[in-house]
């Protein structure tokens, strides 16, 4: 079975035993895009829901942890993080060909572009950055001890066990020799930052586009997308963030702000969006900041390394994946330049 598609008796048959108040019959409708797991909108007794799959096939190891996606926004729910509610956790490949989950569907707006042309003014993106810039800080602020979480991840060491995991990322997708990336990998073992001790929740892939917004209101009501979540250093989400907006407009994919005159949108800088996280953290500014987002952009590159080679054996879950294997050299050009 492909990840375009799902066994809908055999999914209606599992959901009905184990959601209360489930009844079909079941209807399933892929959402676009979604390059790692395929997501898909359920309909079944006039009630919706969200399924997340692992694409069945190789799978690179690691990659896919639908599982823990589940477990952490479980356990966020009764925190100031805005997450769906879920209902179950299939660990059983032989219902649909996969491990999957199933939460709630929630009403609101995906926002693509960071420029915010829906936006009515400037006042409205201003309100949504800092929306976005509230949610991390409450991510950030979670305690992981009273929610469950203390053994989601080993503490300490966060950027040097990152850089490590995408380097072997990178090589087991690796299908071109990329001199950037390799100058980037020997560069950012030998600036790596001394370790400070900070532990917090992170989400790994924290923008725009993997959170929810109310229909009309400048308000985040839920954050997705939680494959890359782990404990590690808060500041590899807000590099991240700020990454993204780096790069080009004409993006294939993930639109940047390259080029913008943010103040004219009312869109603040960098400076401003890290200061007002400061504040809202307890964090008194932040040292070695180019380390941050270049590692965030060699991360990226190394994502997307992995979706070309999903793609070339098959098991990539969106059919624009082979494309995205155009940005990995422009991106580990862009942290090149940072560093030379």
């Amino acid at each position: 079975m492909s990840t375009q598609q799902l066994d809908t008796q055999a999914l209606s048959d599992y959901l009905s035993a184990h959601i209360p108040g489930f009844t079909g019959p079941l209807s399933a409708e892929k959402f676009a895009g979604g390059q790692s797991n395929p997501t898909f909108k359920l309909s079944a007794g006039g009630e919706h829901y969200v399924l997340r799959r692992k694409p069945p096939g190789e799978l690179l190891k690691s990659a896919h942890a639908v599982d823990r996606e589940f477990r952490v926004i479980s356990a966020l729910r009764d925190t100031d993080v805005p997450v769906p509610r879920t209902y179950v956790l299939c660990e059983d490949e032989s219902v649909i060909g996969s491990m999957f989950y199933v939460m709630e569907y929630m009403q609101g707006r995906i926002i693509w572009d960071p420029m915010l042309p829906e936006a009515a003014d400037n006042a409205e993106r201003s309100a949504v950055y800092d929306a976005m810039n509230q949610t991390m800080a409450a991510l950030h602020n979670v305690d992981i001890d009273a929610v469950g979480l203390t053994d989601y991840g080993r503490p300490g060491n966060y950027f040097e066990r990152q850089l490590g995991r995408w380097t072997k990322q990178y090589r087991a997708s690796e299908t071109q020799h990329i001199p950037a990336m390799e100058k980037l990998m020997t560069w950012l073992v030998a600036n790596m930052p001394e370790d400070d001790g900070t532990v917090s929740l992170v989400h790994g892939d924290y923008r725009l586009d993997n959170m929810m917004f109310h229909p009309t209101e400048p308000r985040v009501i839920a954050l997705l997308d939680w494959e890359l979540s782990t404990l590690g250093h808060p500041l590899a989400d807000l590099a991240n963030q700020c990454m993204a907006w780096m790069l080009p407009r004409d993006s294939d994919g993930i639109k940047g702000l390259g080029g913008v005159d943010r103040a004219a949108y009312g869109i603040p800088s960098d400076e401003e969006y890290i200061a007002r996280y400061c504040e809202r953290t307890g964090r008194d500014g932040i040292d070695n900041w180019n380390f941050y987002i270049v590692f965030s952009l060699f991360r990226l590159a190394a994502i997307l390394q992995g979706i070309v080679k999903r793609a070339e054996i098959g098991t990539a879950s969106s059919t624009e994946a082979d494309s995205r294997g155009e940005a990995v050299v422009p991106l580990a050009l862009m942290a090149e330049q940072l560093i030379d």
